[in-house]
């Protein structure tokens, strides 16, 4: 038995994960398949990695499905993109997730999504929210920035003084609220940057890049992440 399955049978894994899913269209283009087919594949690994990491003891998972962004794409890929994530508030999904006690999220601007999701959203977030095993989170229509200028009109309509705010104050007040920070952060797609993804949470997260496109990351990947998350040591600015 090698020293690399010893540790994999005795990883430290985060409490908290996130996951900016990248390469789904250059996965598609490289291999001269629809762009459809390139998200359907990545959508369908996004349900693999989140079994996976939750056997493996992971309580939190956020996965980046949908920039603000990605609103400027054509017409027809948005379309196949809403197709996809109303899939993962079906009725059979949703059972799944309150059978293995999983809390489903959406963190993002709701508002800009048809009223017929919206209502699918909060269906699922009702009809699970008293999981106790873990949280998936589905980052919708969002973006870092955008969460941040929300959570500052928050705080002024709520006439909070100014000398009063604070790090908490801001925590409390945007879409993550009740959450604690991502431990780690992974990204795949063979680039290196956050994409104004939890701009604010992610300051002290461990990041890891993977220079894999999204629907080829597998279980493998991810506890070679973990054991490269083993090894770092966290300092918070210290």
């Amino acid at each position: 038995m090698t020293n690399k399955t010893e540790n994999k049978k005795a990883l430290k894994v985060p409490y908290h994960l996130a996951v900016i899913i990248d390469g789904n269209r250059r996965w598609a283009k490289e291999r001269r398949l629809p762009i459809f087919e390139g998200h359907r594949q990545g959508f369908n690994n996004v349900k693999k990695i989140s079994e996976e990491a939750r056997k493996m003891g992971v309580k939190i998972l956020t996965f980046y499905g949908f920039s603000t962004e990605n609103w400027k794409r054509s017409k027809l890929e948005v379309k196949n993109l809403m197709r996809l994530i109303e899939r993962a508030f079906s009725k059979k999904y949703i059972n799944e997730l309150i059978s293995k006690g999983v809390a489903l999220r959406v963190i993002g601007e709701k508002n800009r999504l048809s009223k017929n999701l919206q209502g699918k959203i909060k269906r699922a977030e009702s009809l699970t929210r008293k999981g106790k095993n873990g949280i998936l989170n589905l980052a919708i229509s969002y973006g870092g920035r955008l969460e941040i200028i929300q959570a500052i009109k928050k705080i002024i309509s709520k006439k909070i003084p100014a000398g009063e705010v604070n790090e908490d104050i801001v925590s409390k007040n945007l879409w993550t609220a009740g959450l604690p920070y991502p431990d780690f952060l992974i990204r795949t797609g063979k680039e290196k940057r956050l994409s104004n993804f939890l701009i604010w949470q992610s300051a002290y997260s461990e990041l890891y890049f993977v220079n894999k496109y999204w629907p080829d990351f597998n279980k493998n990947d991810l506890e070679d992440a973990f054991l490269e998350y083993q090894k770092r040591q966290r300092r918070f600015g210290e």
